[in-house]
């Protein structure tokens, strides 16, 4: 059988039976290793003789030694001769002497054993741990059955009844009862009883049949849920090793299981001697509580504590959390091949190097190198090649120069919040120890150089040298999957240089001068004839039989325009073919839209060119600017302390007022904080007129290299309004600024808010890397699956405006997305874009100037392909600006998406005003995880179930709104509780679901009221608002495949004739297809509505066991899973990371696996592949 080739997994409960079989001995003694001669005991816990041998090919007492005794099993101490490595996976029984029963089974929530007996898990741990007698049989007494007795009832029936009745105690009873339950028989009545009941009663019946069918489906037996023999794992995953005190160290198993045996050895003595009842009963207990503590401790009661009152881990904490099996070593493992070392600039590399430190490299490249020295005759054999690497023999070095050509690396920096955290080059060796770094792609590392790490990884196959170049390559990455915005774009210092060699300075030396072409001027410049900001002229010529034109600009523009491509679409070629492309002060964001152009127009390499020459002359130029910051350069504007007195007197004017009572103490205040803030403006203003164009600070500002106009103010302006720990803000303003330098009480004013950013931070960066991984967790199985779903719904997005101000513009939400229905200029009738094509950035700029309000477009949010998306439904990949591909991890990209600029995020709530009564209206990140995890809002606004007009009733006693429909006169009356602001007037006419008071909508409310439309679009809308406010931009669509994962449920309300259970969650297309299947054969489909679950509750509600139990709540979802036998059919991209296949996304498709190469002697020169369209990832790299 070949292991590794499987399609799904199944997980169940275990029968006794199964349990023997794999084992491979029973451990009946609690011994670990004989201390004197550091052996195994015979029997223990380490015994040879069951789980194999310690060292390879010999056994316990060394009579078979080596390879040829393979398979033979020593007729003295019984080991089988073999590989030690066995140790791994063989596993031993523990047989034990009275039933124990399960915890997981017993004590979870719901209890799943409580549910099959009916019975409360309280009664149940009375009989489990022995302190009160259950009716097994009645028989012909007034006793029913499961009925609890204490010992003093039970010896009074056994007094009058003798053996007519059978009653006992512990999981044998238990045991005996679960045997006895008849699933079929128990289905039946359960169903009938579902029908006639309601209420609570039906809740309790639903949870009943759910258990009672999971057995029934999976064909686990009930009884199985008690154990009489328990699985010992082996023993090299529970290791003992002897420390350099000569003491152990141990794994916490080991004292566990030795708990279980010793409690079990005593017992079967205990039994054999025909001990009292009492001494018995007391070691079943104790047995029970030891098979506890190994499945789950501290579970049930106070956990088994080791040395220095630890509590000890038992098999269920070996999974759980962050340190368990699922997550630190099924999905992330540590690999051979890497390195990893402190980064430095490198200025001189191209956009597609790194540097790797020689001595690095050639750890890394070992084996290629070794392979390589042989090949070339420099060595012998391997074993010789491996000396010369090892002594450092100087035909390495040109041996690993011809080794690392064309074969990349790649670069890892933690925490990678998005894909562009790992990225390939092609590695130039350098001298030291550090890594070097290109500096474009510090943005998307995150990177400075400040001591930052990165980690080096070496792809090692053919296939993932390929994919390593083709897709990862740094030239490849030049777009942010976010936004589709290039994230190579300069930064500062190369702005700064940029800026420099564009400014233009009227009266510099040799201004006027005419060149007959461009050398001539170059020429000049370099002989110090002309200056870098001097404006000439220079006659262009586009061929050398051109008469050319003259054109005038500054040298540098001249210069900045050599390396630029002149069809940038600035100026319109047709018309004029001679001027500058770029022919005016270059800032951070021309040259990001530089970059942009560039990217559209000419694809990834010319724009690598490109950026390496804007790098070069950014460097060069702002080396040759010489520009930084001096004192000198923060001039105080002279009007500050007039207007700060000005200011002083007024706030001296309200204070009077106040005082006579004129006014209230929040009026005062208010005014008080108006005239600061106005104060502040001014004097800023003032202070940037005062600033000049070529001021160090105001070039540094204006280009975009550093610093903010808030930063300068606070330079040389003055500091302003501080808020205090609470947020609200203090009324003593910071006058000064740090040129002047702060008073003790400025200082300490300033303190609070600088402590609170801090703390806001670190706790940020935690809640933003959770968000992060419960969105990865919802939407990992969302893949492209295919080219057209052939929906028949649309949706329908105009701008998102919050009262009047743009949120996102039609243009965004349109860009890259397909048209549903064909879009038609209103005024000329002729078509603009064609139903079911792309909608360009042209077609959109066009859509836009027609005024055209509203588009139907394809989206994710109503596409119809099951577990996945269509490519029509995505539209654009934004990472390349070209149509999405067939196995792309959409759901992967939009999850890092909308986490990486989390961090970014504040977390602030924020007071209006400073006044406590309006309410608080939470942002930033915990806004954005009140919607993902579609929870109740803070300050829950009401609204209106139905359309009409308000009537608003106020009365001492309390406020009322009410609603009145126009055309039935029926009427609904809205209480509305203290403290709630109305946002609605006598007389207003409302739609259904508007807001009758102020704050945030409850998104389960809209789902009710306005339909699942309604819905997304709400919160589509809330979360761009959210990331908006704080200035980051995010494309609609990694947040519609979010929104699309939370509503994949529906919730069963009637159950017709599928297996449903009513209540129950079922997938939405598993429900579909259910009743399509039904309506087909004349039968009732089952009725449901669509159910919103925040991210987390859809993670675990995933069809795939193994993805939810590596998520969260890992022992539920396990019993769960369990008893139900569910089936994982590896979907997903997790659970086949778990399972170490490759994942079913990109390259790993599984339709990839089936393309055969063919050469037969007819085809000897013809490659014959199946004919695949989706390869075209690779393709289009190739031909870039």
């Amino acid at each position: 059988m070949d292991y590794n080739n499987f399609e799904s997994m199944r997980i169940s409960l275990a029968s006794p039976e199964k349990i023997l079989e794999w084992s491979f001995g029973e451990v009946k003694k609690p011994e670990t290793i004989n201390y004197r001669t550091l052996k195994p005991e015979k029997d223990g816990l380490f015994c040879e003789k069951i789980f194999g041998p310690t060292k390879d090919w010999e056994c316990h007492c060394g009579k078979y030694k080596r390879v040829r005794y393979k398979g033979v099993v020593c007729d003295r101490c019984g080991v089988e001769v073999t590989k030690a490595k066995v140790r791994r996976e063989r596993l031993g029984h523990i047989d034990l002497a009275a039933p124990v029963s399960h915890i997981w089974y017993f004590k979870g929530i719901p209890s799943r054993m409580g549910l099959m007996l009916d019975m409360s898990p309280r009664s149940l741990e009375k009989v489990l741990y022995f302190a009160q007698y259950i009716v097994i049989d009645g028989g012909t007494t007034p006793l029913s059955e499961k009925q609890l007795l204490s010992e003093l009832e039970y010896r009074e029936y056994k007094d009058v009844y003798g053996n007519l009745f059978k009653a006992a105690m512990g999981a044998e009873a238990i045991k005996e009862l679960l045997k006895k339950v008849d699933l079929e028989a128990e289905t039946l009545e359960l169903r009938k009883a579902l029908k006639e009941s309601s209420g609570q009663k039906k809740v309790r019946i639903t949870r009943r049949l759910e258990v009672v069918e999971a057995f029934r489906k999976s064909g686990n037996k009930p009884e199985w849920m008690v154990l009489s023999v328990i699985p010992v794992i082996p023993p090299e995953l529970r290791p003992m090793v002897q420390l350099d005190g000569g003491r152990f160290a141990t794994s916490d198993l080991n004292d566990l299981y030795r708990r279980v045996i010793n409690r079990n050895n005593r017992l079967k003595r205990l039994l054999e001697l025909g001990a009292p009842d009492i001494i018995v009963r007391n070691e079943k207990r104790m047995l029970q509580e030891a098979v506890d503590a190994l499945i789950d401790n501290g579970r049930r009661g106070r956990p088994v504590t080791g040395p220095g009152n630890r509590p000890l881990k038992s098999l269920s904490d070996m999974l759980k959390g962050k340190q368990g099996r699922f997550r630190q070593n099924l999905l992330g493992k540590r690999v051979d091949y890497s390195g990893r070392s402190v980064i430095v600039v490198g200025p001189e590399l191209k956009f597609h190097q790194c540097g790797i430190p020689k001595k690095m490299a050639l750890e890394l490249f070992k084996p290629f190198v070794m392979k390589m020295l042989v090949e070339n005759n420099y060595a012998h054999n391997i074993k010789s090649a491996k000396k010369k690497v090892e002594r450092v023999d100087p035909a390495v070095w040109d041996v690993l120069d011809e080794v690392i050509k064309g074969h990349t690396v790649m670069l890892n920096r933690a925490p990678t919040l998005h894909r562009l955290g790992i990225q390939s080059f092609e590695p130039v060796l350098v001298e030291g120890k550090a890594i070097k770094l290109h500096p474009l792609v510090c943005t998307a590392y995150n990177a400075d150089f400040d001591g930052d790490q990165m980690a080096v990884h070496v792809p090692l196959s053919v296939e993932a040298q390929a994919e390593s170049r083709f897709l990862m390559l740094s030239t490849n990455n030049i777009l942010a999957p976010k936004d589709g915005k290039a994230i190579t774009t300069p930064t500062q210092d190369m702005v700064l240089g940029c800026y420099y060699m564009t400014i233009e300075i009227p009266g510099s030396n040799g201004e006027g001068k005419i060149f007959s072409n461009f050398d001539e001027m170059v020429m000049a410049y370099y002989n110090k004839l002309v200056d870098v900001h001097s404006k000439v002229k220079v006659r262009v010529k586009l061929h050398k039989d051109d008469a050319g034109r003259i054109v005038e600009s500054t040298v540098g523009r001249f210069l900045f325009n050599d390396f630029i491509p002149q069809d940038l679409g600035y100026v319109d070629r047709r018309k004029d073919k001679y001027s500058l492309e770029v022919d005016k002060l270059v800032n951070k964001k021309v040259l990001g839209e530089i970059v942009d152009r560039c990217f559209r127009k000419h694809g990834n390499s010319k724009t690598a060119e490109v950026l390496d020459k804007i790098k070069e002359y950014g460097f060069h130029y702002s080396t040759v600017g010489a520009i930084t910051v001096s004192v000198d350069d923060m001039k105080v504007p002279d009007e500050k302390p007039e207007l700060i007195k000005k200011s002083e007197d007024q706030v001296l004017d309200y204070e009077n007022k106040y005082r006579r009572g004129l006014l209230t103490n929040e009026e005062r205040y208010e005014n008080v904080i108006k005239i600061w803030h106005k104060t502040t403006e001014d004097v800023t203003e003032a202070l940037m007129n005062n600033l000049g164009e070529l001021n160090n600070l105001y070039i540094m500002s204006q280009s975009g290299a550093r610093g903010s106009r808030n930063q300068i103010k606070q330079l040389a302006g003055m500091r302003g309004l501080m808020a205090n720990a609470v947020g609200h803000t203090v009324e003593i303003p910071v006058k000064a600024n740090f040129r002047e330098g702060l008073t003790v009480l400025e200082f300490f004013i300033s303190s609070t808010g600088a402590r609170k950013g801090l703390a806001d931070t670190a706790l940020r960066t935690a809640d933003s890397g959770y968000l992060t991984r419960r969105l990865a967790d919802v939407s990992q199985d969302v893949i492209i699956r295919e080219h057209d779903c052939h929906t028949d719904i649309g949706l329908l997005v105009e701008a998102f405006k919050d009262k009047k101000e743009v949120i996102e513009n039609l243009y965004e939400r349109l860009v890259g997305r397909f048209a549903f229905d064909d879009v038609v200029n209103p005024a000329t009738g002729e078509l603009i874009v064609e139903k079911d094509t792309m909608i360009t950035e042209e077609a959109a700029e066009e859509i836009v100037a027609c005024g055209i309000e509203s588009v139907m477009i394809r989206s994710i949010l109503t596409c119809k392909t099951k577990s996945g998306l269509c490519t029509k439904c995505y539209g654009r990949n934004l990472a390349n600006g070209k149509l999405v591909n067939i196995g792309e991890a959409v759901g992967f990209i939009a999850a890092q998406s909308i986490g990486e600029p989390g961090t970014q995020l504040t977390m602030r709530t924020f007071h209006t005003g400073g006044i406590a009564a309006a309410v608080d209206i939470t942002q930033g990140l915990p806004r954005i995880e009140e919607l993902f995890e579609a929870r109740k809002p803070k300050g829950q606004a009401i609204i209106t179930e139905m359309a009409g007009t308000v009537t608003i009733n106020e009365t001492p006693k309390k406020r009322e709104v009410i609603v009145t429909d126009d055309d039935t006169k029926e009427s609904k009356t809205y209480v509305i509780p203290y403290g709630a602001i109305i946002d609605v007037q006598n007389g207003d006419l409302l739609e259904k679901g508007e807001r009758i008071t102020t704050g945030s909508i409850n998104p389960h409310d809209i789902l009710k009221v306005n339909g699942i439309l309604a819905l997304e679009e709400y919160i589509l809308q809330e979360v761009q608002r959210t990331y908006r406010m704080q200035g980051v931009d995010i494309n609609d669509k990694h947040v519609e495949v979010i929104i699309r994962q939370m509503l994949g449920k529906v919730k069963i309300e009637n159950e017709g004739d599928t297996e449903f259970l009513p209540g129950s969650l079922v997938g939405y297309v598993e429900f579909t297809d259910t009743n399509e299947k039904l309506i087909s054969e004349g039968k009732e489909p089952a009725e449901g509505d669509r159910i919103l679950l925040g991210i987390t509750k859809a993670s675990l509600a995933t069809e795939s066991f193994l993805s939810a139990a590596s998520f969260q709540e890992t022992t539920r979802v396990l019993t769960d899973a369990a008893i139900k036998g569910k089936i994982d059919r590896l979907m997903g991209l997790k659970e086949n990371v778990i399972i170490g296949k490759l994942i079913p996304a990109g390259t790993g498709m599984r339709k990839y696996d089936k393309i055969i190469i063919n050469s037969t002697p007819e085809t000897e020169n013809a490659v014959v592949v199946e004919p695949i369209k989706e390869l075209s990832v690779i393709e289009d790299s190739l031909e870039d």
